[in-house]
């Protein structure tokens, strides 16, 4: 049985996936509507199921343990952006926001002594490990680039190429 306070932090999380989900999906809306990224797209339209997924893991966790898991709310996203710099700053810092919470998380279920949630969350530990490179790496890639066209061309047919295939590495 989940203790209250593990429940109450992993439906936290559950919000924050569900959020991240909603957030990729309005970048790869943005991005759909702008002449020329079909890659940039797809990258977050896959995201965003990605980030979905992820949520669902929590809940069927937390169900499975005898909680209660929360189906959040959720906030409109930002849903347009200045530039396609701004897009991928704001999904590193997402990602940022996102590994904090997860790192609270182990630090509670230490704390809490419930080692079967401690070692649950070592996998989203090193999803997030991933996904911060994964967006410092683009977000690199994009600054080489600044605002050539022929750049941000090669960028967004390429970028499907960074990202990790389903269940690992690259």
């Amino acid at each position: 049985m989940l203790q209250k306070s593990i429940q109450e932090a992993l439906n936290k999380q559950v919000e924050m996936e569900a959020e991240s989900s909603q957030a990729y999906l309005a970048m790869a809306s943005w991005a759909e509507i702008q002449p020329g990224l079909d890659g940039v797209t797809e990258f977050f339209y896959q995201q965003s199921n990605e980030e979905r997924m992820h949520m669902l893991k929590l809940i069927r966790y937390i169900n499975e343990r005898g909680g209660f898991a929360v189906v959040p709310e959720l906030k409109q996203p930002i849903i347009t952006f200045q530039s396609l710099q701004r897009v991928f700053e704001e999904f590193l810092k997402h990602e940022i926001r996102v590994s904090e919470s997860i790192n609270e998380l182990v630090g509670l279920a230490l704390m809490e002594k419930d080692f079967a949630t401690h070692n649950f969350l070592q996998w989203y530990v090193s999803e997030q490990i991933e996904e911060e490179h994964l967006a410092r790496t683009l977000n690199d890639k994009l600054e080489l680039v600044g605002d050539d066209k022929s750049g941000i061309y090669l960028f967004d047919r390429d970028i499907m190429l960074f990202r990790p295939k389903e269940g690992g590495k690259k």
